[in-house]
């Protein structure tokens, strides 16, 4: 693939409603959309998942941005392309910034699997043609807000229900969602809000049957996690953690989780992805994709890796419309009853709605080969 122009586009969406973690609340959207393009005229398209503040990790959307211009393209335009895999390679001396090279990366994925005319979950070496979805719920301003929107998408069919969880709001909210929903797959989200002087509250949690708590302790850490688990019945899942292949190895090999949460944009791209993914299969640690409040694009890519044999249970990747008013591909991200159809159309399999992309468009700038 020789990639002959890259387009980079901040956008800024609204979302339907607030979204609530440990962390903070917010009601937009901002990130970059990549648009890398062929000697053809072949587009693909990459979603950064960066917020504008640091508070998932330390990228943001101007940081990403910098790095894509400044560094990366200059990267992918010295010369062609071979397989995607190979950026991964290519990057390799610059440390971290995965976002920002995940967002380059799919969208260079994307444009293998169009020129191949392929989808890019059979590109990745995906086999399903359906996946399972759960939802993710923010923290509310009371419980019965909660046990409402619980009931609402238990209705819709999602086949299980993250609910974001911190000190003050944890173990009695998970007693009233299994007080009304017993069978319910649940698992709580705590985004690094505990320590280990939180383990008897942590412990307390192990009543409620839960699939598993995500990322209890610190963002950075993989020691502490270990000794937590080794206390608890409910499975940890680490999420903030895990960065890259080395990184789930040695979490795996240190007991701190018994499933991991793999987010493309979190771990640097579909390749690294892949490769953990793989690891994990071989020490029958299970998997699934978290989500990042992606639009369509990122979602799309979602769907692709989702297709792997190991995701084996219920990802994030939520409809379009839970999120927007109007998502910036055709047609848009459809949930029946919990199940998603894994698109067949050539890389995303998804069309972009360029009018759409257009309207939520606060800059944009073109770079050339």
């Amino acid at each position: 693939m020789n990639i002959k122009q890259v387009i980079l586009r901040h956008l800024q969406m609204e979302l339907k409603s607030p979204f609530t973690t440990s962390f903070g609340s917010f009601n937009t959207k901002e990130f970059i959309l990549v648009e890398a393009i062929d000697e053809n005229g072949i587009s693909g398209w990459g979603e950064c998942v960066a917020f504008h503040s640091p508070w998932y990790n330390e990228e943001t959307v101007k940081t990403c941005w910098h790095m894509l211009e400044d560094f990366l393209l200059p990267i992918v335009f010295q010369t062609p392309i071979e397989h995607p895999d190979k950026l991964n390679e290519r990057f390799s001396f610059i440390r971290k910034n995965n976002m920002a090279k995940s967002a380059i990366e799919g969208a260079i994925w994307d444009l293998y699997a169009k020129k191949k005319q392929i989808p890019l979950s059979k590109a990745l070496g995906g086999e399903k043609k359906e996946i399972e979805v759960g939802i993710s719920i923010g923290i509310q301003k009371s419980v019965d807000d909660l046990l409402r929107i619980v009931e609402k998408y238990v209705t819709e069919g999602y086949r299980r229900m993250k609910v974001k969880i911190k000190p003050g709001w944890d173990v009695e909210v998970i007693r009233e969602i299994r007080k009304h929903f017993p069978d319910l797959p649940l698992m709580g989200d705590a985004n690094s809000a505990y320590s280990l002087q939180d383990i008897d509250r942590l412990k307390a949690l192990d009543e409620f049957n839960l699939m598993m708590i995500e990322q209890p302790l610190a963002s950075d850490d993989i020691v502490d996690h270990a000794k937590l688990q080794a206390q608890l019945q409910t499975p940890i899942c680490l999420d903030e953690s895990i960065h890259s292949y080395e990184d789930a190895r040695k979490a795996i090999e240190l007991g701190s989780c018994r499933i991991i949460n793999i987010k493309i944009g979190r771990v640097g791209g579909l390749t690294e992805a892949k490769k953990i993914h793989d690891l994990c299969q071989t020490n029958n640690i299970p998997v699934w994709c978290g989500g990042m409040l992606e639009a369509g694009v990122g979602r799309a890519h979602n769907i692709a890796i989702t297709t792997l044999e190991n995701f084996t249970m219920p990802g994030d990747t939520a409809a379009s419309s839970h999120y927007w008013e109007r998502d910036i591909i055709n047609p848009e991200v459809k949930v029946h009853n919990g199940i998603i159809v894994v698109p067949e159309g050539p890389g995303i399999g998804y069309e972009v709605d360029r009018r759409q992309i257009d309207l939520y468009t606060i800059s944009a700038k073109t770079y050339k080969a």
